[in-house]
């Protein structure tokens, strides 16, 4: 286990030097840049903050001159949020996006599994419908147009909930139930057919054979193999929760990373790009480890090599 973690990590290195590499590029490679505006600035001006900034000087010393901020612990200056550097804004902004996402798949794999096994114990009658159909409406509607129906239902008919902000626990409700319906579609549709398979198979039935109660056989054996696909999915839907849902964020005026990431594409602000995608990329390698390790927990014919 230990060399295979050990492994891993250091393979991490190159592949994360490669997607750095490649979004510095591409990102100076776009038409357009940090300091565009709808009145253009004076070349002498724009030059010297191009010279600020080094923005002059080619693309591989640039590159490399940011890999030694990276070594430093530096993420750099945000070039359109002026006084602020990327290390502040990601860390004020992260904390938000971190506790949205948990609670958004907490409350996906609170929901998500349970209506999953229900289908499939229940296959081809009343209870399997009723779940599968509600998780393929929670797959078929957006967070665009959830968010706002349970703001009006929630907040304006019933006042149960405000309508947006942050900063108490009621104002996490909505968002975290709009980020996290699809997420518990997806993870109930992938519990049933986990279950289905599982719950016919040698070990199940010799489990059964022995006299053990049904919620042992399905709580402590089936259970525990049949959600190695949802193991899978978490990976990288874990790292897009966690990282911020722009549209969830936008809708109800919540300080998170995802608009941060957005507005850094759209105004060219390099560093800002250049932060939230390390971060976006080291989250998904490690969340991808992560489900290797927890494979061979649950599953002991898995091997670590």
């Amino acid at each position: 286990m230990i060399t295979f973690l050990v492994r891993r990590l250091l393979s991490t290195i190159p592949l994360l030097l490669v997607i750095l590499f490649a979004s510095f590029v591409f990102m100076r490679s776009a038409p357009g840049g940090p300091f565009d505006a709808e009145r253009a600035l004076p070349p002498q001006i724009e030059a010297n903050l191009e010279a600020k900034y080094h923005l002059d000087e080619p693309v591989e010393k640039q590159f490399l001159r940011y890999l030694d901020g990276l070594l430093h612990g530096d993420l750099g200056p945000s070039l359109k949020y002026q006084a602020r550097s990327v290390n502040e804004i990601i860390g004020q902004a992260l904390p938000v996006s971190l506790v949205l996402g948990a609670t958004a798949l907490a409350f996906a794999l609170l929901v998500g599994i349970p209506a999953g096994v229900v289908g499939a114990l229940h296959h081809n009658r009343t209870e399997d419908y009723l779940t599968m159909s509600v998780s393929l409406l929670g797959i078929c509607v957006p967070n665009f147009v959830l968010g706002p129906i349970l703001i009006i239902v929630f907040s304006f008919a019933v006042g149960w909930f405000p309508a947006g902000g942050w900063g108490s626990w009621n104002q996490l409700i909505l968002p975290a139930l709009t980020l996290g319906a699809i997420r518990a579609a997806y993870i109930a549709r992938l519990s049933r057919a986990g279950m289905l398979e599982v719950i016919h198979q040698d070990f199940i039935r010799t489990a059964r054979a022995k006299g053990l109660r049904e919620r042992i056989v399905i709580g402590k054996h089936a259970l525990r193999v049949a959600i190695l696909p949802v193991i899978t999915y978490l990976g990288p839907a874990t790292a897009s929760v966690l990282v911020g849902s722009v549209v969830v964020e936008r809708i109800f005026s919540i300080p998170g990373l995802g608009s941060f990431f957005v507005n850094s594409a759209l105004n060219r602000d390099y560093t800002m790009a250049m932060g939230t995608v390390l971060l976006y990329s080291g989250l998904l390698i490690f969340l991808n480890l992560m489900v290797d390790v927890l494979y061979a927990v649950l599953d002991p014919r898995v091997e670590l090599a």
